[in-house]
């Protein structure tokens, strides 16, 4: 994931801080031939095998197109799979949210009656946890355990600080089973990908993957390593493009979440830019206004203010893989954007140059 601090400061920066209305991008069929000279040269320029490209606008799906080879001599299509790394974390908070909304569970209730961890069952910081800590990254883990020996350790009071963590996932999503009585896979398929007809989407590896994957490829001559996870709450969900701008399209809408957790999926839990920070940015922006900048954690989603507009973000970096998505729920516009290659940020910035065109964002990715 992107240092969380600038790059956020500086999307929000992107977002309104050049002028009171974000850029536009060319119109559609503009785009579509731009993209078609451009992207192959990119490809070939940052050698990345394959990237997959969807655009919201007016609240829904414009269009979605595919460049580049799944894997060496096999052309990526729609219906190419792409592990989008942490792109799997909206996936599972709006699982969660939409049980919260039908009331199967609580974000505010404790969850060591159903689950605690056996590594920190000895701690009485565990009976703090509460899916809502988990959701918005304030667990006090480190982002995984084998930055800790293995072994799950608290490194502040959960609730005190904001701390990026994909162990939180992973916890949230066992509490969920345990308290539900049903996995996490068949939750996130009967409230999140049915609904939305999500059909090329899993957790799990599937027997329709056969012949769909794009395959990472990282720096040269390093080996891919192995993941020791069957399934993860934060990371390896195998997508297509349509299914996940679908997706965004959804969470944009508020579609199966209540009035109540909506509206609190666009607040932060602390502002995490510093009054420094803040007037750094406003200037870079060149701002001719009053300009106020925030950023912070919300559910499942990285919240980033300027003024009186918000927008919602999140990134993923595996080996070998760069994915995107940002959405603006007061503009109805939105960009998705999956790589399979280790220079996969950098055909992101290219993008994004074309559908968000602004240098400030440019230069933060």
């Amino acid at each position: 994931m992107r240092n969380l601090l600038p790059v956020a400061l500086a999307i929000v920066c992107v977002a309104s801080c050049q002028a009171q209305t974000a850029p536009k991008p060319p119109a559609k069929s503009e785009i579509k031939l731009i993209l078609d000279q451009n992207v192959p040269q990119w490809l070939k320029k940052y050698d990345v095998p394959s990237v997959a490209i969807g655009y919201i606008e007016n609240g829904e799906v414009a269009w979605t197109a595919v460049y580049g080879e799944q894997s060496p001599g096999v052309p990526a299509n729609e219906k190419t799979l792409y592990n989008i790394a942490s792109l799997t974390k909206p996936i599972s908070a709006e699982t969660i949210l939409r049980l919260a909304s039908e009331g199967k569970l609580s974000l505010d209730e404790p969850m060591f009656p159903y689950w605690v961890d056996p590594d920190v069952k000895d701690n009485p910081w565990s009976k703090l946890l509460t899916p809502r800590l988990c959701l918005s990254h304030q667990t006090g883990f480190k982002n995984w355990r084998y930055l800790t020996n293995d072994v799950l350790k608290f490194e502040w009071e959960p609730g005190t600080r904001t701390g990026y963590s994909g162990e939180g996932y992973e916890y949230v999503a066992r509490f969920t089973e345990k308290k539900t009585g049903k996995s996490f896979v068949d939750l996130a398929q009967q409230y999140v990908f049915d609904p939305i007809g999500m059909k090329d989407t899993s957790y799990i590896a599937r027997a329709w993957f056969a012949g769909r994957l794009a395959v990472p490829q990282g720096p040269k001559g390093e080996a891919e390593p192995k993941s020791h996870l069957a399934w993860s709450a934060a990371d390896l969900v195998r997508t297509t493009i349509g299914d996940y701008s679908k997706f965004v399209v959804s969470v944009m809408h508020n579609e199966r979440v209540s009035k109540e957790l909506a509206a609190q999926r666009l607040i932060m839990t602390r502002n995490l830019a510093t009054p420094d920070e803040e007037k750094k940015v406003c200037a870079e922006g060149k701002s001719d206004g009053p300009c106020t900048v925030s950023v912070g954690m919300g559910l499942g989603w990285e919240v980033l203010k300027h003024n009186d507009e918000t927008i919602l973000d999140h990134d993923g970096s595996d080996w070998g893989v760069h994915t995107l998505a940002f959405f603006i729920p007061k503009k109805q516009v939105g960009v998705v954007i999956f790589t399979n290659g280790d220079n996969g940020s950098k055909v992101i910035h290219e993008i994004v140059g074309l559908l968000y065109p602004d240098p400030v964002y440019l230069a933060t990715l």
